[in-house]
């Protein structure tokens, strides 16, 4: 949600300051732009260095800027309208009076007055401060021009007295601007399950079973959920991908064993689930201790046959929407639809190796979208990011159905 938002932050000048430097961090870690703007006496409680370099930008404090024999001064209105979002934290009661009533008296003010963005306040005080009647009109009052209140919690606070007050913690406050960002999103409040990549089986200690899986197509379909709103678990294979969107949580496995055993745990909370990796059918009977040595101009393995997982997942399946990926060389249609309802699968996403540009290692993907009703929607070659979105687009159209 938060990857390649601009976001300011205003800070002033309160002892819950010191939060702000997690707060930087853990929006830069979510892959936000960062900008940092200090009243006067914020500095008092937190360091402008130490927020310049967790923002990796130059931190701003007053309309006029000196380098060398050159002034300059700091653009309120351009700096309004770089923000996707502002977020004034923590929000004094001094400063929550002047945004109410249109005072503008320092760089952060004239900023927020000059905002086309959402803006979020979180405020931060003494319990008796945060209890006065005016305090309580300054929040109603900027919460009707649709600011966004990030509510105080209680606690201990810096007066020794304990109650409400407390700035809330940075991880809430990020966690709100994703609840904001993902209102009306398709998938908002939908766990989701994928596996994708291949899995390795090992011989020895140095050699291993797999294919030719980059779990390429897994990734995009997790990426995309997190993007449409969902709570994403990404269950994988070795792969050397690297995942963009920091909130899906992401479980890395070696083995089909491992792989069966990671998806049950998880499956019973899911309201979706799409098995995209190429798990690997059978394993060595028999585990090496130690490397197999090239004694003989012949080596005979015993395979056993894996769980398998998505058949598993139909058994069990209860509010689950569940789909299937089906990779086939031959006869493949019919072979999808026997996978479908062999394992009680809502949906199965069918690709064939005979298709160029479709398959393992490759950007690019050309898949069938069958139903559990047989229906079949047919796609051009595209680019397993397109896919992905065009993979979600029936899954969602078919939740309600």
């Amino acid at each position: 949600m938060l990857a390649g938002k601009n976001i300011l932050l205003g800070i002033t000048g309160g002892i819950a300051a010191y939060k702000t430097t997690f707060l930087v961090r853990l929006l830069i870690k979510a892959g936000a732009q960062v900008k940092v703007i200090l009243t006067e006496s914020a500095s008092d409680f937190v360091s402008p260095l130490t927020l310049s370099t967790l923002s990796k930008n130059p931190v701003l404090t007053s309309f006029v800027k000196s380098e060398g024999n050159l002034t300059d001064w700091n653009n309120h209105v351009d700096l309004g309208l770089w923000a996707d979002l502002m977020v004034i934290a923590p929000a004094t009661a001094n400063t929550m009076s002047k945004m109410a009533n249109g005072s503008c008296d320092n760089l952060l003010l004239a900023t927020y007055l000059s905002a086309k963005c959402p803006i979020f306040f979180a405020p931060a005080m003494d319990l008796d401060m945060y209890q006065h009647p005016t305090t309580k009109a300054s929040m109603k009052k900027l919460e009707s021009f649709g600011n966004v209140l990030i509510p105080a919690t209680s606690g201990e606070l810096a007066s020794g007295l304990y109650g409400e007050g407390r700035m809330a913690e940075p991880e809430a406050i990020v966690s709100k601007l994703i609840d904001f960002l993902s209102e009306g999103l398709p998938l908002r409040g939908k766990n989701v399950l994928i596996t994708a990549g291949p899995t390795y089986e090992a011989i020895d200690p140095v050699r291993f079973i797999g294919n030719h899986s980059t779990g390429m197509m897994g990734y995009e379909l997790a990426e995309t959920a997190a993007d449409m709103g969902a709570k994403v678990i990404l269950i994988s294979g070795p792969t050397n991908l690297v995942l963009r969107n920091k909130t899906i949580t992401l479980i890395n496995v070696v083995s089909a064993e491992e792989m069966y055993h990671a998806t049950l745990q998880h499956y019973t909370a899911m309201d979706i689930a799409v098995c995209a990796a190429a798990v690997a059918d059978y394993r060595p009977k028999t585990l090496a201790s130690q490397k197999i040595k090239k004694d003989t101009a012949d080596l005979t393995l015993e395979l056993v046959k894996n769980k398998d997982i998505l058949l598993a997942l139909g058994d069990t399946k209860k509010q689950q929407f569940l789909v299937g990926f089906a990779l086939e060389t031959e006869n493949e249609v019919e072979n999808a639809k026997m996978k479908l309802d062999r394992k009680n699968l809502d949906a199965i996403v069918l690709n064939s190796l005979n298709d160029v540009g479709a398959g393992f290692g490759t950007p690019t993907n050309k898949i069938q979208f069958i139903d559990k009703n047989l229906a079949i929607k047919t796609f051009d070659l595209k680019t397993k990011a397109a896919v992905a979105a065009d993979i979600w687009t029936e899954i969602i159209s078919r939740l309600h159905a």
